[in-house]
């Protein structure tokens, strides 16, 4: 089965916080998500539950990388080492320390870039690419990487919430082109007197309209819309964006899909008008886990294109000893990948012989799981 992407970063957390590697599999050989078919769902269900099949041995890491010395204690952010891992595009990476540093890698090519510092550290950054126009001619032309931060303080970190790197011309020249770092205006609640000192959450978050303008749903505020030429916001509403962490568009189904708020599936919905509260046309719960793995992080989602995605679930087996098969993962971690398809089929008849009735139903259809045990995965991208 075709893939737009045939590698998955993952982020692994080393023995010390500040210390992580990267490491990519390969789709195609060494975690196969997908059957060369869709599974036949010869019940007429839109999807179905899969159990979990072998586990992911994992390559060895392409980059090994620690943070270094700086001044968190600038933001109020405490002492702490800690390095920090966001996707950028196929086999490359972008990595923000405490202070602010940046360095993208780059495993397909086995090489690092340094990048401009951010004009003030992040807590907990959160990032969307949003890749150059096809008329553009170089690689990176016109592209911009949006960084933002998941936890601010209104007033205080909130106004260094929002930055992004573009990619342009360096300084006035007319020939070399290179990163730069722009600190953009933050959305308007920061500075609202009723939020003024609070810590606020971006709860979702996802581009629309053609990659003019970027949303935001934070918790207890509600739902902003930056428009990316003008730079300025518009506030949508009081009400949140049915979805937790970043929402993608599928252009073969013409839908969003992301992971959905309330009940944690994977789950659709239309986007495309913004005027009230968007809802759910679609959900998938895609795995079901054993009794005693209990969830113990939010899933993850990883748009692998043409309408296929790797949904990461993480757990804590909290089987009591002697109770499990797997008593060598008793009391630790275990990361699931899953790879789902989403797809557009037309209904069948009402049964008067007449074939398909000519609507179309959107069908959310697991493939295969596959899980790794030990060393903790912190980010897949």
């Amino acid at each position: 089965m075709a893939l737009s992407r045939r590698f998955l970063n993952l982020i692994m957390d080393n023995r010390f916080p500040e210390s992580k590697s990267l490491r990519c599999i390969d789709l195609t050989h060494h975690c196969n998500l997908f059957n060369a078919t869709p599974p036949n769902f010869s019940n007429g269900s839109k999807s179905t539950i899969i159990r979990v099949e072998n586990r992911i041995q994992l390559p060895s890491p392409i980059f090994n990388f620690a943070a270094g010395f700086g001044e968190a204690t600038r933001a109020g952010f405490g002492e702490d080492w800690k390095m920090d891992c966001l996707p950028f595009l196929d086999r490359r990476v972008i990595c923000a320390d405490q202070s602010g540093r940046c360095f993208l890698f780059e495993a397909d090519r086995s090489r690092v870039v340094m990048l401009p510092r951010l004009h003030g550290p992040k807590q907990m950054p959160i990032s969307i690419f949003i890749p150059c126009p096809e008329e553009e001619s170089g690689e990176f032309d016109g592209s911009s990487f949006y960084i933002m931060d998941k936890m601010s303080r209104a007033g205080v970190s909130g106004t260094n919430q929002f930055e992004a790197f573009v990619y342009c011309h360096y300084r006035g020249s007319r020939i070399m082109k290179s990163w730069t770092c722009q600190l953009l205006p933050p959305p308007p609640y920061v500075y609202e007197r009723s939020y003024l000192g609070r810590w606020l959450e971006i709860r979702s978050y996802v581009v629309v309209d053609y990659g003019s303008k970027i949303c935001i749903s934070v918790k207890g505020v509600g739902t902003y819309c930056m428009d990316r030429r003008s730079l300025t916001w518009s506030h949508l509403g009081k009400w949140m964006l049915p979805f937790i962490g970043k929402v993608e568009y599928v252009p073969e189904i013409k839908l969003w899909v992301g992971i959905c708020s309330s009940t944690h599936e994977l789950a659709a919905a239309d986007l495309s008008s913004m005027d009230s509260q968007p809802q759910l046309v679609g959900t998938c719960k895609e795995f079901e886990p054993p009794e005693e793995w209990k969830q113990c992080r939010e899933p993850q989602l990883v748009n692998l294109g043409s309408g296929k995605f790797c949904v990461t679930r993480f757990f804590r087996n909290q089987a009591p000893k002697g109770d499990s098969d797997d008593g060598e993962f008793i009391g630790r971690n275990i990361t699931v990948l899953t790879g789902v398809e989403v797809m557009q089929s037309a209904c069948h008849g009402n049964g008067n012989g007449n074939g398909s009735s000519g609507k179309v139903e959107l069908q959310m259809i697991p493939h295969r799981s596959r899980w790794y045990g030990g060393d903790t995965i912190g980010t897949v991208c």
